[in-house]
């Protein structure tokens, strides 16, 4: 079969592999789509200790092909979106049962839209960031894949005010669209907001974000860490200043949840889907890429020249 595979070279190849076979609790796939993420961006740039040569890709919607050991063989010919550990730029890949989510009410399209980024936005509004009628919601980018959700996520959970923050001024408008009621560019924040309080912050950006969100905490706040695109470097954080308002750093990390608790992140998945397929949370795929063009849809996304989600054509 065809797949993308990343060299030790730093060179992504369009190679002939062996089909992989549904090993035990496992589904193959035959892939129609597969979603970029930023999973891609950290495979490419060595972050994640995998070995090389190795087939990028972490979200993939298409059919159940074949099932392994303790599956049932009715799930044969379902449509459905996986969250794998990798393999997913290729015309087969194999999942977990659990991981391979329903989704015969969407398109593939927005499937593979659907990916890491839709149950990922549904938990840290609704599981870790437990946000509530009345709050007041921070996110910080808000025009990606993850932000273009939670906007939704949480004006559906009944939030009083939700802005959003974007790299430029190219992505207010767009991210206007998902639910926020305002949005400033980076070089805004902290300043445009004045005093003003938030009860839950998302941080995927790190640094000097990081820092300047906590400032931002009302009492009781919850500040929900997920990431680190501007940088790796550690911030420190006072427990006692926590404790003494009232507040909550939290993180929440979906690659650890899926090899930990996967049935955990299949249910938050399927209700995520649910949304999706009533039309009440929207995926917008804004960019499609064939399968030679893998490296450009990484890099794009690594550069932040995207918004919404990109999705590459696999079959």
């Amino acid at each position: 079969m065809r797949a993308v595979v990343l060299g030790v070279d730093d060179t992504f190849t369009i190679s002939e592999i062996p089909e992989p076979v549904a090993g035990p609790g496992e589904v193959a796939i035959r892939v129609a789509f597969a979603g970029v993420q930023y999973g891609d961006v950290l495979v490419r740039n060595a972050h994640f200790p995998i070995p090389r040569p190795f087939v990028p890709g972490f979200e993939a919607a298409g059919v159940i092909v074949a099932v392994g050991e303790g599956v049932d063989r009715a799930r044969i010919g379902e449509q459905v979106v996986a969250l794998v550990g990798g393999g997913a730029y290729a015309e087969v890949v194999t999942a977990p049962a659990a991981l391979a989510i329903n989704a015969t009410g969407v398109d593939p399209r927005t499937a593979a839209g659907f990916g890491w980024a839709t149950p990922t936005a549904y938990d840290l509004i609704n599981s870790v960031g437990r946000v509530r009628r009345g709050d007041s919601v921070l996110i910080h980018a808000a025009a990606g894949g993850v932000g273009s959700l939670a906007g939704q996520f949480a004006a559906a959970a009944g939030a009083e005010r939700i802005v959003g923050v974007v790299g430029n001024p190219g992505r207010v408008r767009y991210a206007r669209g998902f639910g926020y009621h305002e949005v400033l560019t980076r070089d805004r924040f902290p300043d445009a907001l004045g005093e003003e309080l938030f009860d839950v912050v998302l941080d995927p950006i790190g640094g000097a974000t990081r820092l300047e969100s906590l400032a931002r905490l009302a009492p009781h706040g919850r500040i929900l860490v997920y990431g680190n695109i501007a940088t790796f470097d550690p911030v420190t954080v006072s427990a006692n200043d926590l404790l003494m308002n009232g507040q909550s750093l939290l993180t929440y990390n979906s690659d650890l949840a899926a090899r930990t608790h996967p049935y955990r992140l299949a249910e938050s998945a399927a209700r995520a889907m649910a949304a999706v397929t009533d039309g009440s949370v929207r995926i917008d795929v804004t960019a499609e890429y064939a399968l030679a063009d893998v490296e450009t849809a990484i890099a794009s996304l690594a550069d932040g020249a995207t918004h919404g989600k990109s999705i590459v054509r696999i079959g």
